[in-house]
């Protein structure tokens, strides 16, 4: 399930907000089952919200120009941490993102 929780950020580039409330529902399904799922959906749904807080501040830098490079790198590294944090999952162990913002404490 803590892979299930990571994988659901994906649902962001087919639906709108996907990334926040793909992750999010399964969270609240099964954090107080599991609390792997508990510790997992906590850094993901951080690590989320961090992302949409840069993606915002990028669009804003689009209109110096440099916004679209780095909304560009922001996507990418978004993809490769999701799937290194997946794949942390798969062995039992709970990924800390990096360049999270803490909104979700423990």
């Amino acid at each position: 399930m803590g892979v299930a929780v990571h994988l659901a950020s994906f649902s962001g580039y087919l639906i709108p907000f996907g990334s926040i409330l793909g992750p999010l529902i399964v969270w609240l399904m099964k954090r107080e089952e599991i609390a792997f799922v508990d510790s997992c959906g906590r850094n993901c749904l951080n690590f989320k919200i961090s992302v949409m807080v840069y993606a915002i501040i990028s669009m804003i830098l689009m209109f110096v120009g440099i916004g679209f490079i780095l909304l560009g790198v922001l996507a990418i590294f978004d993809i490769v941490v999701t799937i290194i944090a997946a794949m942390k999952a798969s062995e039992g162990i709970s990924y800390q993102y990096p360049l999270t913002i803490k909104f979700l404490k423990a």
